[in-house]
């Protein structure tokens, strides 16, 4: 008889941090207990060594989970440096265990014949995996690969900490905030100095340096906000590309990125190099033409200019839009409220793919923040996880977007539960932070429906990592649609947006597109040199990158290398937010644009893809929804729209 799992129980305020402590150190000891069973007494059963071997990895998962989300988000530091202590100890014992040989011997004797499809492909990742860790080296090797692995997760958590504990700010005149919305204006009260603070936080940024007139104000918040983390941050990039050059090279690989991209969809190193060149040749006619139209329309104000470079192009790309291609940002935004926003989003992606958000009360939920919403999801009548929506900016809050785990879901174990972390305005939102709302749900989506399988290794956002982007990259489709958005987007007065805006919203964001992905490319280019070339200065080094790879010019006396937060996560990989595009856009292509709730493609896409995980390869599951295999030409049709 199974039992029905329920959510996970979370603490009250004051108990936080014994919480943490307790809930990472029961599953790590329980983790160590199996293993130490597998060892001991191993099943007679080729399936059973797995599944032991499977509640000893979910075990793992849940302490890591613990570790990588609460450093990022709890409000108490104190709560934080607990939960980056306990993921230290998750990637002590994860190095352990795929460096332990008797471990290994159990799981290499398990005869593959009589697995179905999913305990073969278990076994085979779980083989591959203990290659890839090493566990066939020497001793003195091994004990290496241990110490540069777990030298690896501090220097980690120091360059995310160092992100995260350096917000930057200028302080300008009133009249310096021309341009500026009036609800932007009105929440940045002036000082005592007479002066006004804004901050490198996204709600500041973002906004400022598409409306504010004054450039030299402009020029001197993107200059703080490309210097974040800066010194410290370069050293800790050169330690990290250190270790990870000594590992790859103890593994016998030529390079980082040759070790990394093995498990990809794209399978070398070298292979990056080129994508990153075809892409380059694919959007440079585009990103030139647009260039020259934001630089023509920067001389009507500077007639002496010869360039335009970051600190200018987002101010007069939104110029461009408004003056020639007739939309206003500011007008846009007003039917943009953040609460309706986020209704919006439930009430879409639960049309779409036929799930329920059910809203859980605080108390309830008992949540480490009360502005973080919590929903229970259902689907066809069953409750299949929880999610949690932490929206806003708070200090020592990680400072981007992303999705988190709080529980992969395992059927009849336990529950998916996934969290949602951005740093949004309380107030009106951007489109464009309404598309990377879009964007960052599907990942929360695609982990709760990948959270009903019996393997772990599967559940969740578990496909190879150039594909995780995909289906968030296409739900942004979503957030483009006149019909879609008439469902939520309404200004105060409770009108809705036109859908001849929305159109034009649509034609405005294709203008710049060409010289978006150029800087796609430098950024996807600076992530992987810094891994294949050895590099004494690491701001010169993406200089150079800058000026093959982007249109626009560096920023004089800038450092963005120290807050790109994915040359960690990503490391070597950052290409995969374009190759993820590639496929996106052609599995878009299955769908009507004039029904984009069309019940039995959304059904395919979410059955065949979304709710596999990791249970095939990516280009396997796309091949299943569309019929065929992937290919570059609904990419490059868009591209030269």
């Amino acid at each position: 008889m199974t039992t029905t799992p329920t959510s996970l129980p979370l603490p009250s305020d004051d108990a936080w941090l014994d919480w943490v402590t307790e809930r990472g150190q029961e599953q790590l000891v329980r983790a160590r207990a199996l293993v130490g069973e597998l060892k001991s007494e191993p099943p007679s059963e080729g399936l059973e060594v797995l599944r032991l071997w499977n509640d000893a990895q979910l075990a793992l998962s849940n302490a890591a989970s613990v570790g990588s989300l609460f450093a990022e988000v709890h409000p108490d530091k104190a709560v934080r440096e607990r939960a980056e202590k306990v993921a230290q100890d998750v990637q002590k014992l994860d190095t352990d265990l795929g460096l332990d040989t008797e471990l290994y011997a159990v799981l290499a004797a398990v005869d593959s014949n009589g697995l179905d499809a999913d305990a073969s492909r278990v076994l085979e990742r779980t083989l591959r995996d203990f290659r890839r860790s090493g566990v066939d080296r020497d001793e003195a090797t091994r004990a290496r690969l241990r110490e540069l692995s777990e030298r690896a997760v501090l220097l980690s958590q120091e360059f995310s900490k160092n992100i995260r504990g350096d917000v930057r700010s200028i302080r300008v005149r009133p009249e310096q905030l021309a341009g500026m919305p009036d609800d932007w204006v009105a929440a940045h009260p002036v000082g005592d100095d007479g002066l006004v603070a804004v901050t490198t936080d996204y709600p500041d940024i973002v906004p400022f340096r598409t409306f504010a007139r004054d450039a030299q104000a402009r020029r001197d918040l993107v200059t703080q906000f490309l210097t974040i983390a800066w010194p410290a941050n370069d050293r800790v990039l050169q330690d990290i590309f250190a270790v990870r050059r000594e590992h790859a090279a103890l593994l016998g690989y030529a390079s980082w990125a040759d070790y990394d991209a093995e498990v990809k969809m794209i399978g070398k190193g070298s292979a990056i190099a080129e994508f990153i060149d075809r892409i380059t040749e694919l959007s440079t006619a585009s990103a030139e033409r647009d260039k020259a139209v934001l630089l023509e329309r920067l001389r009507q104000d500077r007639p002496e200019a010869t360039d335009i470079d970051g600190a200018a192009a987002p101010y007069y790309a939104e110029l461009v839009r408004k003056e020639q291609l007739a939309v206003d940002a500011q007008r846009v935004r007003t039917y943009f409220p953040f609460e309706a926003v986020r209704q919006g989003l439930l009430d879409v992606t639960g049309r779409l793919f036929g799930l329920e958000w059910v809203p859980v009360p605080r108390e309830e939920a008992r949540t480490w923040h009360e502005e973080v919403a919590t929903y229970d999801v259902s689907f066809e009548g069953e409750r299949i996880g929880r999610i949690h929506l932490d929206l806003h900016p708070r200090d020592g809050k990680y400072k981007h977007a992303a999705q988190f785990d709080l529980v992969r879901g395992v059927t009849d174990v336990q529950l998916a539960e996934g969290v949602l972390v951005c740093n949004f305005n309380r107030g009106l939102l951007e489109h464009d932070e309404v598309v990377t709302l879009f964007h960052e749900f599907g990942h929360l989506v695609h982990h709760v429906l990948a959270g009903r399988t019996e393997w772990v290794r599967f559940s969740g956002v578990a496909t190879e990592w150039d594909f995780v982007e995909a289906p968030s990259q296409m739900l942004e489709e979503w957030a483009w649609d006149p019909e879609v958005l008439a469902t939520f987007a309404r200004n105060a007065d409770g009108e809705t947006i036109p859908a001849d805006l929305v159109e034009a919203m649509r034609r405005a964001d294709d203008f710049g597109k060409g010289y978006d992905a150029r800087t796609q490319m430098f950024y996807a280019a600076l992530s992987y040199d810094f891994h294949v070339n050895e590099t004494d200065d690491l701001t010169a080094r993406l200089r150079e990158l800058m000026a093959r790879y982007s249109v626009f010019p560096y920023l004089e006396g800038t450092h963005m290398q120290c807050h790109f937060g994915h040359l960690d996560g990503y490391s070597s990989a950052y290409y995969t937010y374009m190759w993820s595009l590639v496929i996106a856009k052609d599995m878009f292509s299955a769908f009507d644009r004039h029904d984009l709730f069309d019940p039995e493609v959304a059904g395919a896409y979410r059955d065949k893809v979304l709710s596999q995980g990791g249970r095939r390869d990516a280009a396997d599951l796309v091949e299943d929804f569309l019929g065929r295999p992937y290919t570059f030409d609904a990419y490059a049709a868009w591209l030269a729209e």
